[in-house]
């Protein structure tokens, strides 16, 4: 064998073994993105356990309140079909639409102080805030599983990698401006 035809098998071989690389970046990438819904999935199914707890809890209480509790489980309702689907756009308006709910809910607790005294309450209430918070946590995550995914299969060599094995880009979990405008608390207590 010539010394040209070593380099250029060695040359090879180390072009293969980048190609190798860059595809299994890729499917890593593909499945952070996955692990990462996942993961919301967890807690928006967690808390879609929750809800009838505290909507019922509510109910001993607050007779003449059914609207705002109709709210909330269609809200539930809406949330959970989005996550059945993987429908991420639907998801960020059926969030909004529950976080909303929730906060009149809790806001007309205040107006209940046998509710806001019962521990069942309290302890459901504090549930529900503590998977908010783990909710917009793994959100933030998704986005950047996404964003790094999104990133890669468009870079250069990458993007030949990517379009070769068809890698898709991921959605991000975008909410609209009113959906991220400040709540009005004065609101939610009317």
């Amino acid at each position: 064998m010539s010394l040209t035809a070593v380099i250029l098998i060695v040359v090879l071989i180390l072009l293969g073994a980048y190609a190798v690389s860059l595809y299994n970046g890729l499917v890593r990438l593909k499945h952070g993105v996955s692990k990462a819904w996942s993961n919301i999935d967890v807690l928006l199914k967690q808390r879609h356990d929750e809800l009838p707890k505290l909507v019922e809890t509510c109910k001993q209480y607050m007779q003449y309140e059914g609207s705002t509790l109709e709210r909330v489980i269609a809200a539930r309702s809406a949330v959970a079909s989005a996550r059945e689907q993987h429908d991420v756009s639907a998801l960020g308006k059926a969030e909004s639409g529950l976080r909303a709910g929730l906060g009149q809910l809790f806001a007309l607790a205040e107006n209940y102080p046998e509710l806001k005294a019962n521990d069942s309450f309290q302890h459901l209430q504090q549930r529900i805030s503590g998977l908010e918070n783990g909710i917009a946590d793994r959100r933030e995550l998704y986005n950047e599983a996404v964003n790094l995914n999104n990133v890669r299969i468009e870079q250069f060599p990458d993007v030949i990698v990517a379009r070769m094995f068809n890698f898709p880009a991921a959605e991000l979990l975008v909410f609209s401006d009113a959906e991220k405008a400040d709540v009005d608390i004065k609101s939610l207590f009317n």
